[in-house]
């Protein structure tokens, strides 16, 4: 079933463009996110072979913002990001040591759902959660078990989640809601793919909600990571499987020699690549999948909308959508993400807030948005002050006009901490851990790094590597990142600027 929306209301025309004209009632907030969807996989990003036509149409009544990034481009530490407005390197939440960490409680508690739930908002959350709750913060970060209804119940009030699938350690509550159970029971996992229950349980939580109550939902889909049939739905794949897609310029066929060493030896990305998208076929039949199970999001992003508009929610409700890292898809001779090429770090932001949405309050944004910004963002659609532990920036202001954009930022950091030999030593002893860590180094196999994106240029170094490596691009004359400058005598001003600005960032994220 293919749903098309008509979001317009009759009134938007004469709809204030200043959200200060909003009035104090706090809007319902829904935060949509999307696992490894690659920011120009849809219609409203330059690519309308992708067949996203509700969000696009979203899109026509939002902000849509081109220069959103990611603070970190790797599910875990990515999605602890947006809900703790927390760099990597503070929350340290992550898949490999020294970085590999729960979240605690109390960093839990200053989360944008604790903080929304005690302010008397009804909070849901539904999908992939891909990280772990304990107690006080403890290695490993991928425990056995992850305990949802001991540490998560408190703060959401609707829960249908589960680690990385919902056919493994999956939880949902209330238990005595029978609808969502009869989602997620087994007659109904046959019949429908995990994007498709994901959409039914989105539309129960709005059935279910009080009408005197605001609501923050955060929904995080499942797609459109991994490829295989079972995570399909096939009637919508049949819509893509003779497409031929378009193909990046930087996409290499075969190997890309011109990666740095480290990475090329280390990176699982670069071997990756090698399998998975490395040859015309290989690279369409990807896409084709990645493209099905993007459709399949937007058609319960059509239905949402549908069930706000029918329940008379849409006007007084914020939608927020984007993914928690990007995919490179043989760009740069590349599959995966994590490394800081455009592919992997650029976002997918749309911000639509019903209040104000009209055709002509709609418009592309490129003031420089971080992933770390999401959480006092949404905090500040519910004028709740952020807490000082988040290191992000609201960036309402910038929606809304009243930003002076000579004040906002200049740059955005990134870093990518992830080691692919180090998540193979995950399940060993703590000690024994942090000494592979360190042999590591010193063999010079770390590709860890860092670095800045501003509005032109995209600068970052591979720090722990001896010597140092360095990447820079202008970004603006070059998208697509095929010339490194770094030896470059016409940019020695701007790579020395950078390689401050990086340090410099990098010291204000540290705890």
């Amino acid at each position: 079933m293919i749903i098309f929306l008509n979001i317009s209301c009759k009134d938007n025309q004469s709809k204030d463009s200043n959200l200060n004209s909003v009035n104090k009632t706090p809007p319902n907030i829904i935060f949509l996110m999307t696992d490894d969807q690659r920011w120009d996989n849809m219609g409203c990003y330059g690519k309308p072979e992708f067949e996203t036509p509700n969000i696009d149409r979203l899109a026509t009544e939002s902000v849509v913002f081109d220069k959103a990034f990611y603070a970190v481009a790797i599910c875990m530490p990515s999605r602890v990001t947006m809900l703790t407005g927390r760099y990597n390197s503070n929350h340290r939440v992550g898949f490999v040591a020294p970085d590999n960490f729960t979240l605690s409680q109390d960093d839990f508690s200053r989360s944008y759902p604790a903080l929304l739930k005690k302010e008397g908002y009804r909070t849901g959350f539904i999908g992939k959660v891909g990280f772990t709750v304990s107690e006080k913060a403890q290695r490993p970060s991928t425990p056995k078990e992850h305990f949802y209804k001991e540490n998560l119940s408190g703060t959401f009030d609707f829960f249908a989640g589960a680690e990385t699938v919902d056919t493994k350690g999956f939880i949902a509550w209330p238990e005595n809601d029978v609808e969502l159970q009869r989602i997620y029971a087994e007659p109904n996992r046959k019949k429908y793919t995990r994007t498709l229950r994901t959409g039914e349980a989105m539309l129960r939580f709005i059935d279910t909600q009080p009408k005197d109550q605001p609501f923050c939902l955060s929904v995080s889909f499942y797609a459109v990571k991994h490829d295989n049939n079972n995570h399909m739905y096939m009637p919508h794949f049949d819509l893509f499987k003779n497409n031929r897609f378009s193909v990046p310029q930087n996409w290499v066929e075969g190997t890309n020699e011109e990666l740095p060493k480290v990475v090329k030896d280390n990176a699982r990305g670069y071997y990756l690549h090698k399998q998975r998208s490395s040859t015309p076929d290989k690279h369409q039949r990807l896409v084709r999948r990645f493209a099905t199970q993007g459709y399949s999001v937007d058609q319960q992003v059509g239905l949402l909308v549908e069930k706000l508009k029918e329940k008379g929610m849409l006007e007084n409700t914020v939608i927020i959508y984007t993914s928690d890292n990007g995919r490179f898809q043989g760009s740069h001779g590349l599959f995966d993400k994590c490394l800081l090429y455009e592919e992997s770090v650029k976002a997918p932001l749309i911000v639509y807030d019903g209040r104000v949405a009209s055709k002509e309050n709609a418009r592309r944004e490129n003031a420089l948005i971080s992933s770390v910004d999401i959480a006092p963002t949404i905090l500040s659609f519910a004028n709740i002050e952020a807490p000082k532990s988040m290191q992000g920036k609201d960036f309402t202001p910038v929606i809304n006009k009243t930003q002076d954009m000579s004040q906002w930022r200049d740059a955005v950091f990134m870093e990518d901490l992830f080691l692919v030999d180090m998540f193979k030593q995950r399940a060993k002893p703590e000690a024994e851990v942090l000494r592979a860590n360190q042999k590591l180094i010193e063999e010079n196999k770390s590709y860890r790094s860092h670095g800045v994106r501003t509005d032109r240029f995209k600068y970052f170094v591979y720090y722990e590597h001896t010597p140092k490596i360095e990447e820079l691009y202008d970004v603006e004359n070059d998208p697509q990142e095929q010339h490194n400058l770094v030896n470059s005598k016409e940019h020695r001003t701007v790579l020395k600027e950078l390689r401050k600005k990086t340090e410099e960032m990098y010291q204000e994220v540290l705890p």
